[in-house]
């Protein structure tokens, strides 16, 4: 792909401030810090940090469980780590995404890489979310926290933490669940399967039967557990657990719903600092995650029909070990390591009722397949005066092979450097460039559907992006300021092709361009107002066999906030915020997207401390009870259809009033 980069391009940001806040910026980077603090709508992180970071986007599947795109970019393209523990989800249609194995009320603080700028993780293509759950206390800390909101949204959690010099120890449980939100009109998800059944009734069998039509949208509950053991002379084990447990996730516009979610999270760790005046720190890491996830008919009218009463249940794992050694050699940061992974994805089709298989030929529809990475990588900081820079690379050999069909292997140069200079104490430009590659995955090379059909092509090549970033950020007393802009070539994108009766995942050449903007200003000691916007475009370079349109799918249009905090009293905010999407008109049509409507919303919080000890939220979003839509209807998912350029939206929460107790000690 022969491309000229406009330099002229502009962009970054991040600062909605309806949920979450931003730590002191990062030209590499985004850190929103405060999470489990600020996160109170609910534990969807996917929910809490779309509205506070204008980079990305939600996919709304769900009361919870919803996927995230960060410039258009989802799945494999984006990477998902936590504590340093690559997280998978196990649904091919992506009810389990990896974000919503860890909950808002874990999390001590995220950092949101924009662009193929991290080397120390597998895939990262176009970007990734590096999660940092809370970290056990040696002093003796507790904290309650209980929540309620609109449609019997009801959440109880409980953190304990405390230790002494050799041994720190962390527990923290929380219990959420909640009915059926109504969205703008009134509709429950099961409503709205309703309504759209009106319109085709070809689809009536996607409606849910009487006796659940009423039923909670989930139940969720999750354990996190760390012990972090002091051995001496620098020397520290970190040993940590993550439990989630879900039941009976109802997710409207698709044809099943999850009848559990349960997912588990190990992490062994041996951290050295301070070993020389040369070696700054060498951290060892083992970890295992695993999902179990089935998906079933069983709430839905089909299932009255024996044929169409069926499960396709899911698993997957993931371990990896991982080396980093941290050296300090005359001012330049060096740091260096290996990283190996190992992914196994499984998946059957079974009738729900009696267990057994489907019909011959149907009864897989992932069969036993195995991602094996072996990578090294290495990372320079270096800062002259004015001028510092990051110079990163990272080379990865991965094996994918599967029960029956035939193996993959690709090898893969990753590489940036990113660069920045003081015009002023307060005025810096930055810019960057890098490459990165992803592989495909088991999905995307071997998926078969129930009724037999080969979804996935076997012979894809692995996904290269080469992007340029760059940008000006001004950080003052009054004000901070920052644009960012990106263009980023696509070399054999995995893309989805509906036109194809089969092996309908293609490699195709893409670009998507775009630009986002923050602005902090601080009208006094008690006004702060708040903006970010975004804005980005994706194209196919020539549109795929059998289609016309070279519009990239999942390119959310041009989206703006701007929110007016006054701290009234010491730690007490009164928030009011203004959400904006322009419509969604550069859409995919060849391929399940239709135009959206624009629209925008308005909420207000207030979170008031009474003491040291409580802090009492109340807010309500979506305060005019407005009916809309964030995101589109790509065929990469299985959705309601009844009409090919009219699939099934999910509407979003209407009017939501919620309110949070939190009490520490």
């Amino acid at each position: 792909m022969n491309k000229i980069i406009p330099l002229s391009l502009i962009a970054i940001a991040s600062l909605y401030a309806s949920e979450i806040e931003l730590a002191p910026i990062n030209v590499e980077s985004t850190t929103i810090t405060q999470v489990s603090e600020n996160a109170q709508v609910s534990a969807d992180l996917a929910q809490a940090i779309s509205a506070s970071v204008p980079s990305i986007d939600m996919n709304r599947r769900s009361g919870i469980a919803n996927d995230i795109y960060i410039r258009g970019q989802k799945r494999d393209n984006i990477s998902v780590e936590v504590d340093g523990t690559k997280v998978c989800g196990a649904c091919v249609n992506r009810m389990d995404p990896p974000v919503s194995h860890i909950l808002a009320n874990q999390i001590d603080e995220i950092i949101i890489t924009e662009g193929p700028y991290d080397v120390e993780n597998f895939g990262v293509l176009s970007g990734g979310l590096s999660i940092k759950t809370k970290r056990p206390t040696k002093d003796l800390y507790a904290e309650v926290n209980l929540g309620y909101g609109s449609f019997n949204y009801i959440k109880y959690g409980a953190t304990v933490s405390g230790g002494n010099d050799t041994v720190r120890m962390l527990v923290s449980a929380s219990s959420e669940s909640s009915d059926q939100y109504e969205d703008g009109d009134g509709n429950t998800i099961a409503q709205q399967i309703d309504a759209y059944a009106t319109t085709y009734p070809a689809v009536a069998g996607t409606k849910y039967k009487a006796e659940y039509a009423d039923m909670k949208a989930y139940e969720k509950k999750s354990l996190m557990a760390k012990m972090f053991i002091n051995l001496g002379n620098n020397q520290e084990v970190r040993l940590s657990y993550t439990a989630n447990r879900s039941d009976d996730i109802l997710y409207g516009n698709s044809k099943m719903d999850a009848l559990y979610d349960d997912s588990n999270i190990y992490s062994v760790e041996y951290n050295i600092k301070d070993i020389s005046e040369l070696v700054e720190n060498i951290n060892l890491q083992y970890y295992y995650s695993d999902v179990d996830h089935p998906m079933a008919t069983k709430y839905r009218m089909s299932s009255n029909m024996p044929a169409m009463d069926n499960t396709n249940h899911l698993t997957t794992s993931m371990q990896g070990i991982k080396l980093k050694n941290k050296f300090d050699i005359d001012s330049y940061k060096l740091l260096v390591g290996l990283d190996s992974s190992e992914r196994t994805w499984d998946g059957k089709y079974y009738n729900t009722t009696t267990g057994l298989p489907l019909a011959a030929g149907n009864s897989k529809s992932i069969d036993d397949a195995l991602t094996t990475n072996v990578a090294i990588f290495t990372k320079l900081d270096k800062r002259y005066n004015a001028l510092s820079f990051s110079m990163g690379l990272r080379y990865d050999s991965t094996e994918i092979t599967h029960a029956t069909l035939s193996s993959n292997d690709y090898t893969a140069l990753n590489m940036n450097l990113f660069t920045s200079y003081d015009l002023s104490n307060e005025n810096r430009v930055f810019i960057g460039v890098g490459q990165a590659s992803r592989v495909p995955d088991a999905r995307e090379l071997y998926f078969v559907s129930s009724n037999g059909t080969i979804v996935g092509t076997q012979n894809l090549d692995q996904t290269t992006n080469q992007e340029l970033d760059l940008g000006y950020e001004l950080s003052s007393e009054n004000m901070n300021f920052k644009v960012k802009g990106f263009y980023s070539m696509l070399s054999d994108y995995i893309y989805y092709n509906n036109s194809l009766a089969s092996s309908k995942f293609v490699n195709i050449d893409a670009t998507i361009y775009g630009a986002e903007l923050s602005a902090s200003l601080y009208a006094s000691d008690e006004l702060v107002i708040d903006a970010g916007a975004s804005y980005k475009k994706g194209q196919k370079d020539k549109a795929m066999a059998g289609q016309t349109d070279t519009d990239l799918a999942d390119m959310a249009p041009f989206r703006a906030n701007i929110a007016v905090n006054y701290e009234y009293m010491n730690n007490s905010i009164a928030t009011l915020e203004t959400q904006y999407s322009a419509k969604w008109t550069d859409i995919d049509s060849d391929n399940g997207e239709q135009e959206l409507d624009a629209w925008s919303v308005i909420n207000l919080k207030v979170k008031h401390e009474i003491n040291k000890n409580f802090d009492f939220t109340l807010g309500v979003n979506n305060l005019l009870d407005t009916t809309y839509a964030v995101n589109n209807t790509y065929t990469d998912l299985t959705l309601i259809t009844g009409n090919t350029s009219d699939i099934m939206l999910m509407n979003e929460p209407g009017r939501y009033i919620y309110t949070n107790l939190t009490a520490k000690f």
